[in-house]
């Protein structure tokens, strides 16, 4: 099996993770794809300043990628926190030993990249809507003041 080092040798995905996390980028999300149909290997495919509708775009019905978005969550200016989803991407359309090599592929990039609030694993688009994933990072931070009722 390839090391991590080897799935992940473009110099500019450690370069592009950096930027996601740092707040004086102005990057917010990156994807990563398979440099080929049959290589294990990961490349940079984009990066965007965008919010997570922007980063969706990139991730086709028939691929499988990997990405990483930072999202800012609060109810005003001065309660923001930044927050960062992993999304391991499987569209609906990927062949099936794609998928089968993904379990174990995506434990090397979390080697790459490893800070995240949460981790989505996803082939439906409708999960990385703004408002699935904000619920989803609400839910990983613990409390939540926003929720209908109570289990007080």
């Amino acid at each position: 099996m390839p090391a991590p080092s080897d799935i992940l040798s473009d110099p500019d995905i450690a370069q592009a993770y950096e930027d996601v996390r740092s707040d004086k980028s102005e990057t917010t999300w990156l994807v990563l794809k398979y440099a080929s149909a049959t290589s294990d290997s990961l490349k940079l495919d984009k990066t965007g300043t965008g919010d997570l509708a922007e980063m969706t775009e990139a991730l086709g019905d028939d691929e499988a990628a990997y990405a990483y978005v930072r999202v800012k969550l609060g109810n005003d200016e001065y309660s923001e926190r930044t927050k960062f989803v992993f999304v391991v991407w499987a569209g609906p359309q990927t062949k099936v030993m794609r998928k089968a090599k993904m379990s174990f592929q995506s434990g090397q990039v979390k080697q790459v990249i490893r800070t995240y609030a949460v981790e989505i694993q996803t082939g439906d688009k409708k999960e990385l809507e703004a408002d699935n994933v904000t619920m989803k990072l609400r839910r990983a931070m613990g409390a939540n003041y926003d929720r209908q009722g109570s289990s007080y």
